[in-house]
């Protein structure tokens, strides 16, 4: 092991106190109308590691259950039950693609405060079968044991062949962008 990698300090997501969903887009006609359905991310997990203080040689990996995507939206049962029904059988195909993954190849910070860091993301993403190269901006605040993240990115499901999803026998189709929102934190490991 470097000097450098000794200093690297480790944190793991806490899951129950972080929030990252999706928000889908109607689209067509009915789009005026429609429900645009926000999406919640239950079951998942992230760690980073960086040098202290600074966010140099900082790394970031988030692994995410596909079948734990949960609509979150006040819904009729019947339209839950169908919408979770497509998004999991005929959009992300979960079964086949049990996991979606985020790795970084290169975070950098710039600090904006004593403790918080505007940072640029850039990584690979693999994503129903298909490994994209994908960035994002968030900012990132440090405490004496914890972390705070937060910010939003956006992705084409048409870049990971992913099918556009309709509903209600074609009369509510979905946009191919996808807005995600994360608001993590991050604790310290021994």
């Amino acid at each position: 092991m470097t000097a450098s990698n000794q200093e690297l300090v480790q944190y793991a997501v806490d899951t129950r106190m972080s929030q990252f969903t999706v928000q889908a887009f109607a689209s067509g006609l009915i789009s005026a109308v429609a429900h645009s359905p926000r999406i919640a991310i239950r079951d998942w997990n992230g760690a980073a590691s960086f040098q202290p203080g600074t966010l140099k040689d900082a790394k970031l990996v988030v692994k995410i259950k596909a079948a734990s995507l949960e609509v979150v939206d006040e819904l009729r049962e019947q339209d839950r039950r169908e919408l979770q029904r497509v998004m999991n059988t005929e959009v992300l195909e979960s079964a086949r693609f049990p996991e979606i993954t985020f790795e970084s190849s290169s975070i950098s910070a710039d600090k904006l405060k004593d403790d918080l860091f505007r940072v640029n993301v850039e990584g690979r993403l693999l994503l129903h079968g298909i490994t994209n190269s994908h960035s994002f901006v968030g900012q990132v605040a440090l405490g004496v044991d914890t972390l705070r993240a937060y910010g939003e990115f956006t992705l084409l499901q048409s870049d990971y062949a992913i099918k556009i999803a309709s509903i209600a026998g074609a009369t509510l189709k979905l946009q191919d962008e996808l807005k995600f929102v994360f608001y993590v934190i991050g604790r310290k490991k021994p």
